[in-house]
């Protein structure tokens, strides 16, 4: 798909190098080249988490992301993003208009696009439309340049964008009479100057989302689908973090798409995998008027299936989950408001149990024409379930749940679980993802000494030079999986973790990824990547009741039996690493591999906000 760009970028034209600054009058702006407005530490890094949110090699995201910025960068030069709101300082456009790419790929992980298609149509059109949600998002203020700014060269004639880039020394100012929303409009005329028609002959070639980018670019966000959410989303994820507000509340992801993603995971099952109407044991039972589907089976299968996509964001709980169902209508309530009925299935076989079960309308999975046949027994609901006394099976937090319950165990969902709210408001954008990292619960078998809090370093001081850190180190260079033995076993997990990395179903080094490069090897957070393996294989649930564990504690367990991990000189196991921004510090713990080349096909360069805690960082030397 991506084999038009291996082509050799034209080089500039003879002549078009930018005024020297010794040119410049008094009064006047040196238009620069591309390379030196990018070349500031904040703009490089902000570049590197667009890289970084890309599945691409280098040389591919030169040519169809850094061209693009690179391009931008010099048509907006030094121009603020705004008079006197958001980014209104020099060069506050191209801050901002870096800032709202990277959010909008970060937004991007989130969503299988195309909405409601099979996983494999959504993987072979995965990077286009990540590159059309980057590209709506850089070209959303374009237009400000053309309609709001009057723009004067040295000598007094006056400069439009169509023109191309500046060359020569320039004075601007804003119009007066300028229209509020006629930038919208004005972009029309100047995508072409970012996007070359190798790109656009790219994207025509995928109806949706070349005209999800058609009508981001008109300004129709309304008739844009899930990239004009990103757009608008992203936006003001940008802006709040520039006027001091909270990017990371802006960034949250509207419940609809929550609710998609449930949607069409719970359709998907039921057409590829869940069981209906058998005529004994089954997943579920789909009368003429019903969906009935057993309640934790098929929450505990959606979850899985959902988490081995690379679905961000999906509850651990299942309360959470039943709860997201209803509050979006997507489940019918007992008389008394609940989500969970009770209910006998009885065959015409002579089968008969009572169930805890979940209802939906038939009409949200098929449509009339694709709608099974109904099943030849009955299903009916138990009037007298008394949901104040009835246990649930997620009382517990995930990580301690006992596993599976039985199939006929009574569940009462309780109130949807509150948000934790961001107290911290963020100024940077190293400091938003800093906030995005998400809390992780140390091990409780292992009893640490106090540690002495680090100061927090600044990025730019960390990040290793562009010549250590190549693609091809930080991106796993095979699409192929591994393949995974059966289990679940210490081994399993392992070539489990090793194929999510490969397929970018579990990604590293990012806020809130699971798995880090520290200290030259891979670093394991933990419990975290234990739960997230549990959760893709409830079956570990089953094995873990036997020994009476958690789920998540019974697989440490096992990784811990294999020795593949460094122990610390004092015998522990768990290392701590201090997550670190300009004006914050959390910490993570974790276990470093003995060997990275375990889960990495090629080791990626350490992540440059997490470092060993003092303690540690002096065990781990030799």
């Amino acid at each position: 798909m991506l084999s038009l760009f291996q082509r050799k970028r034209t080089p500039p034209a003879a002549g078009a190098t930018p005024t020297p600054a010794a040119e410049a009058p008094k009064g006047l702006t040196r238009p620069q080249s591309s390379a030196s407005l990018l070349a500031t530490p904040r703009r490089q890094r902000l570049l590197e988490h667009i890289w970084q949110r890309t599945s691409l090699s280098r040389g591919q995201f030169a040519k169809l992301y850094l061209a693009p910025l690179e391009r931008y960068a010099e048509l907006v030069q030094q121009f603020p993003a705004s008079e006197s709101h958001h980014h209104a300082y020099p060069g506050g456009m191209l801050d901002h208009g870096l800032e709202i790419v990277a959010y909008a790929l970060k937004l991007r992980q989130a969503h299988l696009l195309p909405v409601g298609t099979p996983p494999e149509d959504q993987a072979a059109q995965a990077e286009v439309w990540t590159a059309a949600g980057a590209y709506a998002a850089l070209l959303h203020d374009i237009g400000k340049i053309a309609v709001d700014l009057h723009v004067e060269l040295v000598d007094g004639t006056t400069w439009h964008p169509w023109h191309g880039p500046l060359q020569r020394p320039y004075r601007f100012r804003y119009r007066e009479d300028r229209e509020y929303r006629l930038h919208g409009a004005a972009t029309g005329l100047l995508y072409h100057r970012l996007l070359d028609r190798e790109i656009l002959d790219w994207l025509s070639g995928y109806p949706g989302p070349w005209a999800s980018l058609l009508y981001v670019l008109a300004g129709q966000y309304e008739h844009a689908g899930v990239l004009g959410e990103l757009v608008v989303q992203a936006d003001r994820a940008s802006v709040a973090q520039e006027l001091g507000g909270d990017p990371t509340r802006a960034l949250a992801a509207p419940k609809t798409a929550l609710q998609r993603k449930l949607l069409d995971g719970l359709r998907y099952l039921l057409k590829q995998e869940l069981k209906l109407n058998q005529p004994e044991a089954s997943d579920g039972w789909l009368t003429r008027d019903a969906l009935w589907l057993v309640s934790k089976t098929v929450s505990d299968k959606l979850r899985a299936h959902l988490l081995s996509l690379g679905v961000e964001g999906i509850p651990a709980n299942n309360t959470a989950i039943f709860n997201v169902l209803q509050e979006h209508g997507m489940l019918q309530p007992t008389p008394d408001g609940k989500a969970i009925w009770r209910a006998t299935i009885a065959s015409d076989k002579g089968w008969s149990h009572t169930l805890t079960l979940l209802r939906l309308a038939p009409a949200l999975v098929w449509d009339a024409a694709e709608r099974p046949e109904p099943f030849m027994g009955t299903v009916t609901v138990d009037a007298e379930l008394d949901a104040q006394t009835t246990p649930s099976l997620d009382s517990a937090p995930s990580s301690e749940a006992d596993g599976p319950a039985s199939a006929d165990a009574r569940v009462v969902p309780a109130g949807a679980p509150p948000m934790a709210k961001v107290e911290a408001h963020a100024a940077d954008m190293m400091d938003d993802l800093l906030s995005m990292f998400g809390s992780t619960i140390p091990p409780d078998t292992e009893p640490r000494e106090s540690v002495q809090p680090v100061q927090p370093l600044i990025d730019s001081e960390r990040m290793p030079p562009e010549s250590e850190r190549g693609c091809e180190a930080a991106r796993p260079s095979t699409n192929e999986p591994t393949h995974i033995p059966p289990g679940p076993s210490a081994e399993h997990f392992l070539a489990w973790l090793q194929n999510r990395i490969q397929m970018r179903k579990l990604i590293i080094n990012d806020a809130r990824a699971l798995v880090h490069t520290v200290a030259g090897t891979a670093y394991l957070v933990s419990p975290g990547v234990f739960q997230r393996y549990a959760q893709e294989h409830p079956q570990v649930a089953t094995l873990a009741k036997q020994e009476q564990l958690p789920d998540w504690r019974w697989m440490q367990k096992r990784f811990e039996r294999l020795q593949v991990h460094r122990k610390q000189p004092s015998g522990l196991n768990i290392w701590t690493c201090d997550v670190s921004g300009p004006r914050k510090t959390k910490r993570v713990h974790g276990y470093l591999l003995d060997d990275p080349g375990r889960v990495f096909s090629e080791v990626p360069p350490d992540n440059p906000y997490l470092s060993l805690s003092a303690q540690d960082e002096q065990n781990v030397k030799p």
